[in-house]
């Protein structure tokens, strides 16, 4: 095997240009495909911190069962009580892997600055909790309640526009509560933010949850947020507090952030098929100059293997030998081709390039993630096909007769 790859290599250094181009070709293409793959595993990134934290989905939803599908109809029979808050909380906080368990509640109504009335959609929350929640979103984006405001509002930034509304000034919420019944109470703009999303930045409203529950008449909620201490354990801690609460004698459903986030879920299948699509392309070019480069290769050196396998070498050593030049040619290409991956990736992410992805209300900076599997996964890719791609010229030549090889012109 060593003098194989030894004769490879020379054989490469004596082709070197064809070589350096094929190498090239490889490495281009290998930096194409995980610069693509650092950029969508940045946006993956983000869209699951935006999920989680932003969109304040936490990492599981738990609510009563039946919840989901017809909370909307009959919103009082699928409420917790205050009692089972407590009871389910209390339960849990004994998991060592839950960082925070919070209620919930989300009241519609209009919203009035006495002059000009509009529809609006909110959150009851905890305010402490909601900084917990928010994390590092809560840096600079606003979108907080002061824990010491029992009435105070965080409106979202096109909603306060829309009603001529600064911080400071007064609104009156109304909304029907549990029992079908109207009710009305002021509120005051303690905060204006930008949701994030253009779907709701001209519609939502962050409330304390005690002034959630007072207009909704009720000491509940209808959903408990629990934020877990490390992402990954997402769906084995669903089970294991689905669990849990079964044996409690609680009937619930339990979400994860990725069930309850539809555009996440629509925007990784999106992007799946643009990298599946952009990868095959790539993949095709690279076997095709691999391919190529064998090829002439191959037509070159037919007096050279008639040579060889007159000395004695069978039809094996010779496929052999061209399968070690393509993964060679392959191998260092893929070298190449992670620093060049790190350079341009490193020159990406300190240009400050930002955008306005879809959906969004606000810019994004563009940033590209280095991913050590996907590497891993295109080196071995890159390595199979290049072997496959030098075993189809090399098996034809190999198989071609000594003496119609030493006689080639």
């Amino acid at each position: 095997m060593r003098y194989l790859l030894r004769m490879g290599l020379r054989n490469i250094w004596k082709n070197r240009r064809r070589s350096a181009a094929t190498m090239l070709a490889v490495a281009i293409g290998f930096a194409a495909i995980n610069l693509f793959a650092g950029y969508v595993d940045n946006v993956y990134t983000g869209l699951r911190e935006q999920a989680i934290h932003s969109e304040r989905l936490g990492h599981l939803m738990i609510v009563k069962r039946g919840m989901f599908l017809e909370g909307s109809i009959d919103p009082g029979k699928y409420l917790f009580s205050g009692a089972e808050l407590k009871r389910i909380t209390q339960l849990l906080r004994q998991e060592n892997e839950v960082a925070l368990a919070t209620p919930r509640l989300d009241v519609n109504g209009i919203v009035s600055n006495g002059k000009v009335s509009t529809i609006f959609i909110s959150e009851g929350l905890v305010p402490r909790d909601l900084a917990a929640i928010r994390g590092d979103y809560s840096m600079g984006r606003g979108g907080s309640l002061d824990p010491g405001n029992p009435i105070g509002a965080a409106l979202a930034q096109d909603l306060a526009a829309l009603l001529r509304l600064n911080t400071g000034d007064g609104a009156v919420v109304l909304t029907t509560t549990a029992e079908g019944m109207t009710n009305a109470l002021d509120i005051e703009v303690a905060d204006v933010f930008n949701t994030g999303i253009s779907g709701t930045n001209d519609k939502f409203i962050l409330l304390p949850l005690e002034l959630a529950q007072r207009l909704f008449d009720t000491d509940g909620a209808d959903r408990l947020v629990v934020l877990l201490k490390d992402v990954a354990a997402t769906e084995t801690m669903r089970e294991r507090l689905a669990a849990v609460l079964a044996k409690a004698g609680f009937e619930v459903e339990i979400k994860t952030w990725r069930e309850l986030s539809v555009f996440y879920g629509q925007v990784k299948a999106l992007f799946d098929m643009i990298f599946l699509f952009i990868s095959a392309i790539v993949i095709v070019v690279v076997i095709m100059s691999i391919i190529n480069t064998m090829s002439m290769a191959v037509v070159e050196r037919t007096r050279e293997i008639g040579t060889l396998r007159a000395l004695g070498m069978k039809q094996k050593g010779v496929a052999r030998l061209f399968v070690l030049e393509g993964l060679t040619l392959a191998l260092a290409g893929c070298v190449l081709g992670v620093a060049l991956t790190v350079a341009v990736a490193a020159i990406i992410n300190n240009l400050g390039i930002t955008y306005v992805p879809p959906n969004s209300s606000h810019h994004v900076p563009l940033l590209v993630d280095l991913n050590a599997t996907a590497f891993a996964l295109t080196f071995l890719v890159m390595a199979v096909l290049a072997g496959l791609s030098a075993f189809l010229p090399a098996r034809a030549a190999a198989r071609r007769g000594i003496v119609a090889a030493l006689g080639h012109a």
